[in-house]
């Protein structure tokens, strides 16, 4: 048998369907394996391409493959869609992974660390916190609206909740109250916890000189400093900073044809935490400046007088990520212009 040249895995949890391809392109076998399997097959396999589908799990066997002299190949799921011939199955999947990475302009993503995959992890956590709270609340509000007590919404009005719950001038029965202290006691564990998780990414703002410098664009805080450490490869890999801003979905989608330029709507195609955190970082510097009453006199102010809100934070957003990979990639802190 022809030695392999590329080893197109469809990854999962336990059984991995691994197709194996010659110079020519040519697929040996295409066949199922265990985990253990695979593990055994890459240690004893010759140096070789190893080709995936970008996901959950594909940096860590990526990492692995690395470690024992291979050349891994991440690439997007979108990309390997149009690969697969009639019928969806494993082994359609592996072999359309094989094909898409013998494609010479094909774009791969690059493998994360382990270091990187754990910022993400402590970014997620904490967002995945904040949803917990947000529904909590909302239960509870929820609860005491069957009884006749609307609240408004927000964090900052949990504290009415607790005023009424212990004010025996309002009705409400004792089984009732006593759930909804248990609802408190859990939104303040919570709370705790992202408390405690946003003083980490502070803490690690101090110590990392690429986020404190991301911490001086206007809009940008912690959170979204430690979204882009986290979640954003290499800056340097984008040829342009708009290339950044499509990356993350934040470019217009486009139905071009015959030579003439039709832009739609925003792709939202790309990395949506970060898009979302600049939309949101982007809205707050707006907020700001319609409390002072004045608009700028630059483009944001002209495009604030003729244009909706949001369709001027997502504007801006796009700026702010192109800013972003200029001052990446040349290592300096952001300046007005």
């Amino acid at each position: 048998m022809a030695e392999a040249c590329m080893l197109a895995i469809d990854l999962a949890k336990r059984s991995f369907q691994v197709c194996a391809t010659d110079r020519t392109g040519s697929v040996l076998y295409n066949r199922t394996m265990s985990r253990a399997k695979l593990e055994q097959l890459l240690s004893e396999q010759d140096p070789c391409i190893v080709a995936m589908e970008a996901c959950a799990t594909s940096h860590f066997w990526g990492r692995h493959a690395q470690a024992l002299g291979h050349e891994v190949r991440l690439i997007p799921p979108i990309y390997v869609k149009p690969f697969v011939k009639r019928q969806k199955n494993d082994a359609a999947d592996a072999a359309a992974i094989a094909e898409a990475a013998l494609r010479p302009n094909m774009h791969y993503v690059a493998v994360k660390s382990a270091e990187h995959q754990a910022r993400a992890v402590a970014y997620r956590t904490h967002q995945c916190f904040v949803g917990q709270r947000t529904q909590v609340i909302n239960a509870l509000r929820g609860h005491l609206a069957e009884f006749g007590l609307v609240f408004a919404q927000g964090l900052p009005h949990l504290k009415d909740i607790r005023v009424a719950i212990e004010d025996e001038a309002v009705v409400l029965p004792e089984g009732v109250r006593e759930v909804a202290r248990l609802y408190l006691e859990h939104i303040e564990t919570l709370s705790a916890r992202i408390d405690d998780l946003s003083l980490r990414l502070r803490e690690a703002m101090k110590v990392n000189a690429e986020m404190r410098r991301l911490c001086t664009v206007p809009g940008v805080g912690p959170v979204t400093a430690g979204a882009i450490m986290a979640f954003a490869p290499d800056l340097r890999t984008f040829a342009s900073g708009r290339n950044f801003a499509a990356w993350l979905g934040l470019v217009p989608r486009q139905r071009s044809t015959g030579g003439k330029a039709k832009l739609g709507s925003m792709s939202k195609m790309g990395q949506s935490d970060i898009r979302k955190l600049l939309v949101v970082g982007a809205m707050s510097r707006i907020r700001w400046i319609v409390r002072k009453g004045v608009l700028p006199d630059n483009w944001l102010g002209r495009l604030m007088a003729r244009k909706p809100r949001m369709v001027v934070a997502v504007a801006l957003a796009n700026k702010m990520a192109r800013i972003i990979w200029a001052m990446m990639t040349r290592e300096e802190n952001y300046r007005l212009a």
